[in-house]
């Protein structure tokens, strides 16, 4: 009998993995960075083991962004106050704050419990192309 093998969170491997934003759907940068985060590229996924990788998205302002959601998508907040519901436009965002449109957008497809946010904790999103991770980067080729 097979038995299959379980990753412990001391045997995980974490590699560095760069995307470049430039030209691409703001989704699909979403989607295969909450993969390569929660770890389900590799043949040793285990689903209550923090195994992902480290993600770091270049040229997060170049993304491109299908149909009218620059004008017509919002993101809403609220205290938990009566009338304290907030709502910040896809277009403010990009422009003021796009580390945290990503995050936002990244931590709706990553479990919603500790681990969760454990995995989110290695998310870096850039608006340039420079980051300061070319060591970690260049340290597995």
């Amino acid at each position: 009998m097979k038995m299959t093998k379980v990753v412990k969170p001391h045997e995980v491997e974490r590699d560095w993995i760069l995307i470049d934003a430039e030209g691409k759907t703001f989704g699909r940068i979403l989607t295969e960075a909450a993969t390569y985060l929660r770890g389900k590229h590799k043949p040793s996924f285990t689903p209550n083991v923090d195994c992902g990788d480290y993600v770091v998205i270049i040229n997060a302002k170049k993304a491109v962004f299908s149909g009218n959601k620059l004008e017509d998508k919002e993101y809403f907040r609220h205290s938990g106050y009566f009338g304290s519901t907030k709502s910040n436009k896809l277009s403010d965002m990009l422009e003021n704050n796009t580390e945290k449109l990503y995050r936002l957008a990244v931590r709706g497809m990553l479990p919603k419990t500790k681990l969760g946010r454990q995995m989110l904790k290695k998310l870096k999103v850039y608006e340039g192309a420079e980051h300061p991770h070319t060591a970690q980067l260049n340290k597995g080729k």
